[in-house]
């Protein structure tokens, strides 16, 4: 299973082995992510087939990250399989989490990154 890790100011923000690709962005659950960081935004905007998103500003650190992640509320029915989910940009990194050990040392995991964690 790949897990992703959405961070921002070397913080993460979300991390989850569930996300869901539209579009070249990864959404992810709702529960993946670190409330503590997010807060609403009056922001809205609408997709012709993904229907009317809102934002979240992201805060690390006192540094404020205005709109840096959007969800579909209600979605229309082409994008149903993204409600419940988040995604991210304005240099929000998303990408593949770092191996543990444990994943490291699976059947078919190959020598470099059993001897390197990459």
């Amino acid at each position: 299973m790949t897990i992703y890790q959405a961070s921002w100011n070397g913080v993460v923000l979300a991390e989850s082995g569930h996300t869901i690709q539209v579009e070249g962005n990864q959404y992810f659950p709702a529960e993946s992510l670190h409330r503590e960081y997010f807060t609403n935004s009056p922001t809205t905007s609408r997709c012709p087939w993904k229907g009317l998103a809102n934002y979240y500003t992201v805060t690390v650190g006192g540094s404020a990250n205005p709109d840096a992640a959007w969800y579909y509320p209600q979605p229309l029915q082409a994008a149903e399989n993204i409600k419940g989910h988040v995604a991210f940009w304005h240099g929000v990194k998303v990408a593949r989490a770092p191996a543990t050990d444990s994943e490291a040392n699976q059947p078919g995991a190959s020598w470099w990154s059993k001897s390197t964690g990459r």
